[in-house]
């Protein structure tokens, strides 16, 4: 890993809020996810599972956290079961956590390795009469490949059939939606990455370079600030490609007098930054194209003060397709006959702005977060209104990350990143 050692604090506390939410006697597992094979002996880069990272900190591959609040062993309430580290391994792949490094990194103090998994896992299993299995319940997942979780989950519930079952994803789904100060820090820095990033681009940037050099100039300061590079795969969209919502191809060349919209982020310590911002190539936007920016821009500063505690994330997207309407009944994209006679089900708005305007972000771009239950404080959300024009040629998306506040208006985590027409015309300029 290239980040720094994060305080373990804040996994003792993910931990303690977990086991809170439990049933009397019952047992969480939590799995690494598996490095996955392309093919030969090929591998795509390990990622961890987010979730036994947000209680753990561990992150590596073949890693378990067992919570059993109730045990009657005091030193059987947090396990870790890890990869047995040898000369070899620290040779060939470089060293794994040790004992004294995984409770260093987490707080948890009983660490057993793997091979004792199951001898210790029947004891527990004697003791609980509860187990909470993790499954993936996110409202965009999609999951077909069987992962090492669900593997340990189909081995558990056959071994131990008289155990009842619960979920620990409805659990995590309201804990991790919410954000500790120090996940607050961890995205803060993400997001100063992608400052740089960007301010990179905007003295990069001119007629003629190619979608893929601008990706390249952001991947070289990402990774010159200890990111593992994007959050998630970026999207350069020059002239017309912008109105292709997830482009990702960057492969074209910009030309001069098009627009290139960027959405991209920085992740730091597996933590998201999620940001969106359109430039002019030749430095300059055309009255036109001010006209829309601008209108985009007020929809994301009127939208980011309705993210407040209390609020309904479907309601809330109600009262940003007003805004929009208005915005684009004064570009003259939409006339009052439009929007008398709008579908309710589709408004007139989503001719030009399709997708929503907010999700939450965290360890996940998407990140946990159940939508039918109020906004809290210290939630994090995207604020990104977009409006597309095909027939005109460009399209122009912008976005912040935000923090509910108790009280005012969200914290912007992007405060210092440019996005007023004028200020980017400055820079690209300078």
């Amino acid at each position: 890993m290239k980040y720094n050692l994060i305080d373990r604090n804040l996994f003792i506390n993910n931990r303690k809020n977990f086991a809170s939410a439990m049933k009397p006697s019952s047992l969480a597992v939590f799995n690494s996810n598996d490095i996955y094979p392309v093919s030969a002996d090929s591998t795509l880069p390990f990622a961890q599972h987010r979730d036994i990272f947000y209680l753990s900190g561990v992150d590596q591959e073949e890693s378990i956290l067992v919570l059993f609040p109730d045990c009657p062993k005091a030193k059987h309430r947090e396990i870790l079961f890890l990869k047995e580290t040898n000369e070899h391994i620290a040779v060939w792949e470089g060293e794994k956590l040790t004992k004294e490094k995984a409770f260093e990194t987490s707080g948890v103090k009983t660490v057993y390795w793997l091979q004792d998994m199951e001898k210790v896992m029947f004891e527990l299993m004697t003791q609980c009469d509860t187990v909470y299995i993790n499954t993936n319940e996110h409202y965009r997942a999609n999951v077909e490949t069987q992962t090492r979780e669900d593997r340990f989950t189909k081995w558990l519930t056959h071994k131990y059939p008289a155990h009842s079952v619960a979920k620990s994803n409805p659990i995590l789904q309201r804990l991790r939606s919410v954000k500790d100060q120090i996940e607050l820090d961890l995205m803060q820095h993400a997001c100063n990455i992608t400052e740089k990033g960007f301010k990179r681009v905007l003295n990069f940037v001119k007629p003629d370079v190619w979608e893929y050099n601008i990706e390249a100039e952001f991947m070289h300061e990402f990774l010159n600030n200890r990111s593992k590079g994007f959050a998630y795969t970026p999207i350069i969209a020059s002239g017309n490609n912008a109105n292709v919502l997830h482009y990702i191809e960057n492969n074209q060349q910009c030309k001069a007098g098009d627009l290139i919209l960027m959405d991209v982020g920085a992740e730091y310590a597996n933590y998201s930054s999620d940001m969106s911002r359109t430039i002019p190539v030749s430095g300059r936007f055309s009255e036109r194209q001010k006209q829309v920016y601008n209108a985009v821009n007020r929809v994301k500063n009127e939208a980011t003060k309705l993210l407040v505690p209390g609020a309904f994330w479907e309601e809330y997207h109600v009262e940003v397709g007003k805004l929009m309407t208005s915005e684009l009944l004064g570009l003259g994209l939409l006339d009052k006959a439009d929007v008398q006679n709008e579908n309710p089900d589709w408004p007139a708005y989503k001719k030009y702005f399709m997708h929503g305007t907010s999700h939450h972000i965290g360890l996940d771009t998407h990140d946990y977060g159940l939508l039918h239950e109020p906004m809290q404080a210290n939630m994090v959300f995207t604020v990104e209104p977009g409006i597309y024009i095909p027939d005109e040629g460009f399209g122009i998306r912008l976005e912040d990350d935000v923090v509910i506040q108790n009280s005012g208006e969200p914290f912007n985590l992007m405060r210092n990143i440019p996005i007023e027409a004028e200020e980017i015309e400055d820079i690209m300029n300078a």
